[in-house]
C-alpha cells in the first residue's frame, strides 16, 4: 500500500512539474552580428527579465543579419530584434528611398504592420547611417559642421574612401551631384586603412558609419548631411504582433528604450566593446544603470 501511495504521489509531482514547465513564459530575442546590436539585445533582455516574469532566449549575432532574422520573425522562431528604418524600408519592403527620416519611420512602421503583422517600437534615438567625418580640431578650425560647409571648403582638403565608394551612385558620385564637392584630391583605399590615413594626415575627410567606435578613438566629428542625401537608419525594436498579443506587458518594457540612446552614446558603447574590449552585456547593464532603468 505504501509503495502504491508513493508511486501515485510521484506521478502527481511529475504532472505538476510538467504543467509548470509548459506554462513558463519564454520569448526569443535575436541580434545581427554587429557590436551595437549585441549591446541592445542585452539591454532588451535585461529589461524584460527585470520587469516581467518572461524568460528570454538570446540569439546573438545571427549570421546574415536581416536576411535570416526577418524570415525567422515571420515563422515565429524569433520574437524580437533591433532593426533600422532604412534597412526595413529599402531591403525588406523593397521601396524607394524616402529622404525625410520622420516620414520614413512612419511609412516603414505602417508597411511592416500591414504586410507582416510586425510592430516597430519608438526609435532609440541614434541613426547608424553612412556619413562623412573629419578630425574635430580641423573641422572647428575651418568652421565645418555640415556637408554644405564641407563643399565650400573642399578645395583645401583631401577626401579618402574605400574604392567602391567612388563607383557607387549611392556613394561619391551621387553625393557630389547634390553638394558639388571640389576636393583638392580624392584618394581610394582599403576600408581598414581610412582611420589610419586620417590620423597620419594623409587625408582630411573620410566616409564612415555614424556610430563607429573609432570615431571616439580618433576624436572625429560626424558632419550633418543637411540635404539628406544618405538614407536614415534610425534603430528601433521590432516585435511580432502575435507575441504582443500573448504578452501585452512587453509593450511598456520595450518603450523604456524610446529616445534613450543618442549617436554619441551608441558610439561610446561601440568604443567600449571594440576598443576597450568590454563585454557587451556589461556595457549594456552599465548604460541602463546610468539611465536609471535598472532597479
Amino acid at each position: 500500500m505504501n509503495r502504491r501511495v508513493g508511486l501515485i504521489m510521484l506521478v502527481l509531482v511529475m504532472a505538476v512539474s510538467m504543467t509548470a514547465c509548459s506554462q513558463e513564459k519564454t520569448i526569443t530575442i535575436a541580434s545581427k552580428p554587429m557590436t551595437e546590436q549585441f549591446v541592445i539585445a542585452e539591454m532588451l533582455t535585461a529589461l524584460i527579465e527585470q520587469e516581467t516574469d518572461i524568460k528570454v532566449e538570446l540569439k546573438s549575432g545571427v549570421g546574415g543579419g536581416t536576411s535570416n532574422i526577418h524570415p525567422a520573425m515571420i515563422s515565429g522562431e524569433i520574437d524580437i530584434y533591433p532593426e533600422y528604418t532604412g534597412t526595413g524600408w529599402m531591403f525588406v519592403l523593397e521601396q524607394e528611398l524616402i529622404n525625410d527620416p520622420d516620414e520614413l519611420y512612419e511609412e516603414v512602421k505602417a508597411g511592416y504592420k500591414e504586410e507582416f503583422d510586425i510592430v516597430w517600437s519608438g526609435l532609440y534615438g541614434f541613426n547608424d547611417t553612412y556619413g562623412i567625418a573629419m578630425k574635430r580640431e580641423l573641422a572647428e578650425e575651418l568652421g565645418i559642421e555640415t556637408y554644405s560647409d564641407l563643399a565650400a571648403a573642399s578645395d583645401k582638403l583631401v577626401f579618402g574612401a574605400e574604392h567602391d565608394f567612388f563607383e557607387r551612385e549611392d556613394g561619391f558620385p551621387g553625393l557630389d551631384d547634390v553638394y558639388g564637392f571640389d576636393f583638392k584630391k580624392e584618394t581610394g583605399m582599403d576600408i581598414g586603412l581610412k582611420y589610419l590615413a586620417i590620423e597620419s594626415g594623409e587625408v582630411d575627410v573620410i566616409n564612415i558609419f555614424s556610430t563607429d567606435g573609432k570615431l571616439k578613438e580618433y576624436d572625429m566629428v560626424v558632419l550633418e548631411d543637411d540635404e539628406y542625401f544618405f538614407p536614415s537608419y534610425y534603430a528601433a525594436t521590432l516585435i511580432r504582433q502575435e507575441t504582443l498579443d500573448e504578452y501585452p506587458e512587453l509593450e511598456e518594457v520595450i518603450a523604456m528604450l524610446d529616445g534613450q540612446i543618442s549617436n554619441e552614446e551608441m558610439t561610446n558603447m561601440n568604443y567600449l566593446v571594440e576598443i576597450e574590449k568590454m563585454e557587451p552585456k556589461q556595457v549594456a547593464l552599465d548604460f541602463l544603470e546610468e539611465k536609471g532603468l535598472l532597479k
